[in-house]
């Protein structure tokens, strides 16, 4: 909203040459606004219609398309004028020396008529190559951020592309929560091969990419857990959760959401024994727990993991046991070159998880007993096997 592209809109409106780098409600829905039905239709990040009103310098008002905060416009992908923008972000970044590109929240940039407009086919996919054809310049890949059921993760991958795999985290704490690896297992072993994993980012824990992965019992039981734990929700307001409300995404530091040591490492070294590349978090690094200072003082629900650390905070939060152990794993799992290789799922009693990775003659072996928050550590050396 006070990027020089929506300021010359707001100064200039219809004269503008960006006035059609927006999605201006009166050009998109017949008869200028969407219907209630309509609403009820949209995928939708609040509990209205997804629009912000602008008064122009002319003392005109339209309602502008935002599907999250006020500040943030969506950019209408139908204009040329919006490609140039994105072409010329895209050549910035990559000539800065970036590898990997993250399309934050690209599922909402397809809007067409009598749809959610989230992830609408085959537009969806018309975007994605257009911008892989730009990032395939450099050879930087594209990375698109999508939460949503499972399946979508699995049809991206299906197409070529990397995924992030958003069902993980709430996996875990179900499996650290009960005791029970069966819906872990099941996952692993069906997710995709090409994606980044993750335990916590700055948006929360994602309870929407589990849905049939876990029953809506269990999402239900694991929300409460994280509950009693501190953690606060940011709801679904998309048509699914027309009939009760659904937690979209749970606020809470990973850390916190466990509270202690033996659970969070346990919980690291499942990602980092998962298919795909491992991301750590900055909080999640440090074992960060909740900050509801800052949560309270911005009056902002999701700063409760979005703690700003200071050099001196950071110089003791390293030394804590749970992070020097946690950069133990991290060290491992960059170093030692089997992650790439074959995976295998061993079949155990419910509560014991064994995953083995091989390649060429490396082989690396995960031993956990979930209920008892107990794991090791194996690899092999010279046809010796040795503990982490």
């Amino acid at each position: 909203r006070q990027s020089k592209y929506f300021q010359d809109f707001v100064e200039k409106h219809d004269g503008s040459e960006y006035a059609d780098m927006f999605l201006r409600f009166k050009k998109f829905w017949p008869g200028g606004e969407p219907t209630e039905e309509q609403i009820r239709m949209l995928n939708k990040r609040k509990p209205c219609a997804p629009c912000v009103d602008i008064t122009f310098a002319d003392q005109s008002t339209e309602k502008i398309w935002c599907t999250f905060s006020d500040e943030q416009m969506d950019l209408n992908m139908e204009s040329e004028v919006t490609w140039k923008f994105v072409e010329q972000s895209l050549e910035c970044l990559m000539n800065h020396g970036a590898a990997v590109m993250r399309l934050d929240a690209f599922a909402f940039a397809t809007k067409k008529l009598g749809t959610s407009c989230f992830f609408v086919e085959p537009e969806m996919w018309e975007l994605m190559d257009r911008v892989q054809k730009i990032l395939d310049r450099k050879k930087v890949v594209m990375l698109p951020e999508i939460h949503d059921h499972y399946t979508i993760q699995q049809k991206i991958a299906d197409h070529g592309y990397y995924v992030y795999d958003f069902a993980l985290p709430v996996l875990v704490l179900h499996t650290l929560y009960t005791g029970s690896t069966a819906a872990l297992k099941h996952w692993m072993k069906i997710c995709p091969r090409k994606q980044y994993t993750t335990l916590d980012t700055h948006d929360g824990i994602g309870t929407v990419d589990v849905k049939d992965l876990l029953t809506d019992e269990e999402i239900d039981a694991v929300c409460e857990k994280t509950k009693e734990r501190g953690a606060n929700f940011k709801m679904d307001y998309s048509e699914k959760a027309n009939e009760k409300p659904l937690v979209y995404q749970i606020n809470c530091t990973y850390y916190s959401a466990l509270g202690n040591d033996a659970q969070y490492l346990l919980a690291r070294a499942i990602q980092f024994f998962s298919p795909g590349i491992p991301m750590v978090y900055y909080m999640g690094l440090v074992a960060g727990e909740n900050d509801y200072e800052l949560m309270e003082k911005t009056d902002f629900p999701r700063n409760i993991s979005r703690h700003n650390y200071t050099m001196e905070e950071i110089a003791k939060e390293v030394k804590k046991p749970v992070v020097q152990e946690l950069c133990k794993l991290c060290r491992f799992r960059n170093e030692y070159d089997v992650f790439d290789g074959e995976m295998e799922i061993e079949d155990t009693e419910d509560f014991l998880l064994k995953i083995r990775w091989k390649k060429e003659d490396k082989e690396a072996v995960l031993t956990a007993n979930v209920r008892e928050s107990y794991f090791t550590v194996l690899y092999k050396e010279k046809d010796e096997y040795l503990a982490l």
